[in-house]
């Protein structure tokens, strides 16, 4: 089929009209802060982010979530700024750039109002229609006076002044537990003056802000609002009540278009419904936008776990909604649409719905994706793999967990002859092992799915059920060999019984078989102890308790992934003990005697159980690696000047280059270990 015999039959890639901007296609990434920028204004690292994603085709990007329009709305992501005229100029640049694609850019504009925190920026303190406090973030807002609000209206009208001297698309005004729609629900506004009480006076502030827009700016872009259409909270806004003021909304003629969202932000358990993570239905909220769209007359764009092509294209063909949003797809694959319009749709790479992205944002960290280690990184990893300038070379990749998988597949790319030697009779390693706790984890295995996939394309000759040792590597006259052997799980911190416990591997692998009354150990933080109490409680164990040294239960996981689990763990009766070590176990009759250490008392208590499971991430499985140091040219050794500056490893001398990847160095999770494989590989 020709390129455009593609277009022409493919409903995602026709053009749509959005106001009086046409945009190529119908695919869109909606407004989000992935923590790049650190001045308000947009750096080159976030520039190169979102040009990427127009270089792969998208229609329309929309950037700047929760873009700020005041000085009393602090930035907690990195957000630009629209307070000031210095937005201007760098932003006019961006566009500028994202435009030479063909692509259409929009940024969002938002007072984040009480979901925000006074003790950070200008240290001003947060304002919302009442002064009460929001569970997300903590902290007890100031209740608007007059003066404040008319001086919001004022900054909402030169923040869109900005956006149309920057040369913008469009704005979209963010009301998604945000100061906009804080004046809508009752759970934040209390007022008995004309700004409370009614619908028609709870949106009064909502219509002066869109009036004062288009005063200030007319309809030379477009403006839009994202909205939530079911509050989701008790004594929050029905679906009814959303509906009702999304139709005011829309019949004001202010508004070009609406982008539907579900749930409320303003709560941990809201966020998590909001942006569903891996293990829940997809496009959960398309219904709700799609009802929507049946009493508005102007567009309705839509974005939540919209993750695959074949799910945007449904939503689109079947005019549930106008434009579909896939944003952490987008993160995964920047190259959707230029793959769509290929003919290549079974080679783009599917969000696996790890949250990686989100959940490092809660963490106060930047976001980055946990199979697409370019994301974020443009500037110095480029999203498509270039050929080497260098003579071919002949490179041995030993373990086909996600690094090695990866480094196969970016010395392949690079024009090298790969072979790729793997122990077990499948690829995916421990992500293998993970995906069986749950449907939630079993996403994972696209992570691995894709790379063995990309490895075919690329001509690499994978070896499956082949230990290998030293004589085998050698046999094969390798130029380069990249250890990615991962590791075993560690055992080792315990004074005694090290011989007693079970690990989650153990759990997972089908090598136990554990009832009665079970303690998982979790000295990890992440998904691996708790999916495991998620795996045993699905098969009928009903006493589980989850020790942790950490404060908190599932302490490293936030905003989507982390509510999520601590709901299944009430839901199935699991006790939940953090502060705590497991010191040692001992046999007492046919069970086993827990010590456990108070973190903080130091306090020791002994619990008996039938099992004892433990989590304490992996001890590197480096023996190959050892063995072969010797004849390598460089002794194993890697040059972490050169490997942080994108630069190529320097090697002299005789032998082979000797490299190791992922948790064969040391204990860090599926990103680092693909991470590590491309920035060493795509030098090579």
């Amino acid at each position: 089929m020709s390129a455009d015999q593609i277009k022409t039959a493919d409903p995602l890639l026709q053009s749509f009209e959005l106001g009086h901007v046409q945009l190529k296609n119908r695919i869109f990434s909606s407004s989000h802060a992935p923590g790049y920028n650190t001045d308000g204004t947009p750096n080159e690292r976030y520039v190169a982010y979102h040009e990427e994603k127009a270089r792969g085709g998208i229609g329309l990007t929309m950037i700047g979530g929760s873009s700020n329009v005041s000085p009393d709305s602090a930035s907690l992501w990195g957000q630009l700024y629209f307070g000031s005229d210095a937005i201007i100029d760098p932003l006019s640049a961006m566009v500028e750039r994202i435009h030479r694609h063909g692509s259409a850019v929009m940024c969002q504009i938002t007072h984040m109002g009480r979901r925000n925190v006074s003790n950070d920026g200008d240290w001003l303190p947060t304002i919302a229609p009442s002064p009460i406090r929001e569970p997300m973030h903590r902290g007890w807002p100031k209740q608007m006076e007059k003066s404040d609000i008319w001086r919001v209206v004022a900054d909402f009208a030169a923040a869109a002044v900005r956006a149309r001297a920057a040369g913008l698309d469009g704005i979209e005004l963010c009301a998604t537990s945000h100061l906009i729609d804080q004046f809508w629900t009752p759970l934040s506004n209390r007022r008995a003056d004309e700004y409370g009480g009614s619908v028609e006076n709870r949106l009064r502030f909502t219509f002066e802000v869109f009036e004062s827009i288009r005063a200030a700016i007319g309809s030379d872009i477009l403006v839009g609002i994202r909205m939530i259409a079911d509050e989701d909270q008790i004594g929050g806004l029905s679906v009814d009540e959303s509906t009702d003021i999304a139709q005011r909304l829309a019949s004001s003629g202010l508004l070009d278009f609406m982008n539907i969202a579900g749930s409320s932000l303003a709560t941990e358990e809201g966020l998590s419904k909001a942006i569903p993570p891996s293990g829940t239905p997809l496009m959960p909220f398309v219904p709700l936008a799609s009802s929507i769209k049946q009493v508005v007359d102007i567009p309705v764009l839509h974005a939540a776990r919209i993750t695959d092509v074949s799910s945007a294209r449904h939503a689109i063909s079947e005019g549930l909604i106008d434009l579909a949003g896939m944003t952490r797809a987008h993160i995964a694959d920047p190259h959707i649409v230029a793959k769509l319009e290929r003919g290549e749709e079974d080679r783009i790479r599917v969000c696996a719905g790890a949250s990686l992205c989100i959940n490092r944002l809660h963490q106060g960290l930047d976001s980055f994706c946990i199979q697409n280690p370019a994301t974020g990184r443009e500037t110095y990893i480029p999203q498509l793999v270039s050929r080497s300038s260098e003579p071919a070379k002949k490179a041995v990749v030993v373990g086909a967990g996600p690094g090695g998988l990866e480094a196969a597949r970016v010395l392949a790319e690079r024009g090298h002859e790969v072979v790729l030697f793997e122990a077990q009779g499948r690829v995916g390693g421990q992500v293998v092992l993970a995906a069986r706790a749950s449907e939630r984890q079993s996403e994972l295995l696209g992570i691995v799915g894709w790379l063995e996939q990309e490895l075919a394309h690329a001509g690499v000759d994978l070896r499956l059920n082949s230990p290998v040792d030293t004589v085998d590597v050698a046999a094969e006259n390798p130029d380069v060999v990249v250890v990615a052997t991962g590791g075993f799980p560690d055992t080792s911190f315990l004074s005694a019984g090290e011989d007693l416990v079970h690990t989650t591997w153990d759990v997972l692998g089908g090598h136990t078989s554990v009832s009665g009354k079970i303690l998982i150990y979790d000295d990890h933080g992440g998904e691996n102890a708790p999916s495991v109490a998620e795996f045993l409680s699905g098969r009928g164990v009903r006493d589980i308790e989850l020790v942790t040294p950490d404060r908190l239960v599932a302490q490293d996981l936030a905003a989507t992934t982390g509510p999520r689990y601590l709901e299944m763990l009430y839901e199935r009766g699991v006790v939940m003990t953090p502060d705590h070590h497991l010191v040692r176990v001992e046999r007492d009759g046919a069970r086993f005697a827990a010590t456990l250490r108070n973190v903080h008392t130091r306090k020791e208590c002994s619990r008996t159980f039938d099992a004892v499971v433990v989590e304490h991430g992996v001890a590197p499985n480096d023996e190959l690696y050892r063995d072969l140091r010797e004849a390598s040219s460089n002794i194993g050794v890697v040059d972490i000047d050169a490997l942080t500056n994108g630069k190529p490893q320097s090697v002299s001398g005789d032998g082979y280059a000797l490299y190791r990847v992922g948790d064969a160095v040391a204990s860090r999770g599926i990103a680092a270990a693909i991470y590590d494989a491309r920035r060493l590989c795509q030098m090579i």
